[in-house]
């Protein structure tokens, strides 16, 4: 049976057309990839909503990509580094994938066989059993409480240096979710079981559970890119069997969340070595009599008895606790009939007067030079800072410095 791929830009208004019967059009519609509009029989209208990833169930694969044509590898690292500045995408190994799939499992496959160079990773972890002897630490309070007046079998906790610890967990728990996505190349399909079968006595972590913590180490170092890439994955990859009762797999992400959490996380470590000190998602009320102030706590607060309130992205503020400059990260202007949107720049306005900020810093994916605007009748100045998403994460990171250099300069 051949596969049907349709491919969306996401920024297609008009969507494509797909025949689909009415259970695999209600699996599709929960994964919210696209909207799915019925407009006779069985034919379907499919049109992006704001998410980018793929959805592949029994002979059908939608594919909703990124503007600019973002490649899957420079998708995976704007992830990756937004919960891990320590991310590099040289773990991906999908520059030579056009489909999300095989490109995810390729990459998976050798950031995984990287880790195991040395074999498995063990550690110490507590365990605690009903024993006939004592071993470690008896505990006393669970002894009472299940076997009061009993004296075996003894309640004891102890630490046993094992295999089945929550790094190899969480890379077990990635690779048995890449086995279950369909059409998974058979190269990948093979290495994939050859590395399930190493992780022999580590726990499988069932469908939809938490991801146990784990916490970065020297002694675990060597695991640190194939966690950061089995966690991109489980956080936004599933495989399940629908209400509708179609099996799918499917790799959702929202476009514009991740842009914000990638740009946030990078100005923050950018302007981390700068004077002052930065505070990502910043409350702020636009009515109210009083003025921003630093609490006890550490945590910025403006008048309480505001009624409109905001949260913005990212504030700067000097060592006294006095606001200097905000940013805001947009993956796509508010207006799509002209190139800088207003509404953009009255949401930038609003900010600036609201914590008395003379800038604010628009920074959006796409191309071009940086352009300063002054509002009319203020002394508030808004920058427009474009970031190329197409370039090379180096290249990313860099213009993101420049970005922090460049709404610092005044100061």
């Amino acid at each position: 049976m051949s596969l049907r791929h349709l491919s969306l830009d996401e920024l297609d208004a008009e969507g494509v057309e797909a025949v689909l019967r009415a259970d695999q059009a209600s699996a599709l519609a929960e994964t919210k990839l696209v909207d799915v509009q019925r407009f006779g029989g069985d034919a379907y209208r499919l049109t992006p909503n704001g998410r980018v990833g793929a959805v592949r169930f029994e002979d059908v694969q939608i594919e909703v990509r990124p503007k600019q044509k973002l490649g899957v590898a420079h998708l995976v690292f704007l992830l990756g580094y937004a919960k891990d500045p320590g991310f590099r995408p040289e773990s991906v190994a999908a520059e030579a994938f056009d489909d999300l799939w095989p490109a995810m499992a390729h990459s998976l496959v050798a950031s995984v066989e990287g880790a195991l160079t040395r074999g498995l990773l063990q550690g110490y972890r507590t365990e605690q059993e009903a024993l006939l002897t004592v071993r470690g630490r008896i505990a006393f309070e669970e002894q009472i409480r299940r076997r009061p007046g009993v004296g075996v079998p003894i309640e004891v906790r102890y630490d046993d240096f094992s295999s089945d610890i929550a790094e190899n967990q969480i890379l077990l728990a990635a690779i048995h979710l890449m086995l279950s996505v369909p059409r998974v190349p058979s190269e990948a399909r093979r290495r994939l079981l050859h590395l399930a079968a190493k992780f022999s006595g580590v726990s499988r972590l069932p469908p939809g559970t938490v991801l146990p913590g784990w916490h970065p180490s020297r002694l675990n170092g060597r695991y640190h890119a194939a966690l950061g890439l089995a966690d991109i994955l489980l956080s936004h990859g599933s495989t399940r069997v629908t209400s509708a009762g179609v099996e799918m797999s499917a790799f959702v992400v929202v476009m514009w969340k991740v842009f914000e959490d990638f740009v946030t996380r990078a100005l923050t470590e950018a302007l981390g070595d700068c004077r002052g000190y930065v505070r990502p998602q910043f409350p702020a009320y636009l009515t109210g009599e009083g003025n921003w102030t630093m609490g006890m706590t550490g945590k910025g607060s403006d008048d309480p008895h505001g009624d409109v309130a905001m949260t913005i992205d990212l504030v700067h503020l000097d060592d006294s606790s006095t606001p200097r400059v905000v940013f805001d990260a947009k993956y796509k202007l508010a207006s799509t009939t002209g190139e800088y949107a207003n509404a953009d720049h009255y949401q930038m306005l609003a900010y600036c007067t609201a914590l008395r900020v003379p800038v604010a810093w628009l920074v959006f994916a796409g191309g071009g030079a940086d352009i300063r605007r002054s509002i009319k009748h203020s002394d508030v100045e808004v920058v427009t800072a474009p970031i190329n998403l197409r370039r090379s994460p180096e290249q990313i990171l860099a213009r993101i410095d420049e970005i922090a250099r460049a709404a610092l300069a005044r100061f």
